[in-house]
């Protein structure tokens, strides 16, 4: 039987036929789920994506208002439950700013995700917006993500990212625990697998280099770059 995936829309959101097309690629049955439907109908499935866009215009700053909106309160009541939670470019700073990742135990926001900043040779050479394909390494054990289990750590995927405000940020300390605790799924790297903090290998200025990062669970990962726009999304079925 095919798994239910509630794609989840705001106002604004605008990635929602690619992500439909992906999960359907992959045998999965997503169904169109906007915000202002009943949230208690989401514990009818079995995982959920947040789609990439510009929710609420980005006003104050992106996925902040998204976040407060009454249906995030059920997708954290089903993430409890351990159901997948996936949340992509717009998604994944939803995910940040409702405290779902990093995970923090009494829900706090531990993680921003602030304006890209492009260094090169110690220089800033770019801020804001960027659209490119990016190397993502895989950088913990397959079956530490839910979303990482048809990988090999260290093999590296080529995907295109598209955002203004996907640096992520995070206090010394707690990016020394979540390493430690396998929570840095992936990393931006070159051509060859290297991962090093320049641009344009790093192409947003992230702390450690990071494209996603998960929870404590594993079950719940914000991702910046478009895992649903690979060139192999819009081949004929």
């Amino acid at each position: 039987m095919k798994k239910n995936i509630a794609i989840i829309q705001f106002p604004g959101s605008n990635t929602e036929r690619e992500t439909l097309m992906a999960c359907r690629r992959v045998g999965l049955n997503p169904v169109e789920f906007l915000w202002n439907e009943p949230a208690e109908s989401l514990s009818d499935f079995d995982g959920y994506v947040i789609v990439g866009g510009f929710s609420y215009e980005d006003r104050s700053r992106a996925g902040v208002i998204a976040a407060l909106d009454p249906i995030m309160k059920q997708i954290k009541v089903e993430a409890e439950k351990g159901k997948p939670v996936l949340g992509i470019c717009n998604g994944a700073q939803i995910l940040v700013e409702s405290g779902l990742v990093p995970g923090l135990e009494d829900g706090r926001v531990g993680v921003a995700l602030t304006d890209n900043k492009r260094v090169k040779g110690g220089h800033v050479v770019g801020v804001g917006y960027y659209n490119t394909w990016a190397n993502l390494k895989m950088s913990v054990e397959p079956n530490r993500c839910a979303f990482t289990r048809h990988l090999k750590t260290g093999d590296f995927i080529n995907i295109p990212l598209a955002h203004g405000e996907g640096r992520f940020i995070i206090p010394d300390e707690l990016l020394e625990k979540m390493i430690a605790n396998d929570q840095t799924v992936y990393r931006y790297c070159n051509d060859v697998g290297d991962v090093m903090d320049e641009f344009p290998t790093n192409p947003n200025g992230s702390m450690h280099n990071l494209a996603a990062v998960c929870n404590p669970k594993g079950n719940v990962m914000a991702m910046m770059p478009h895992p649903e726009r690979p060139r192999t999304a819009f081949t004929t079925a």
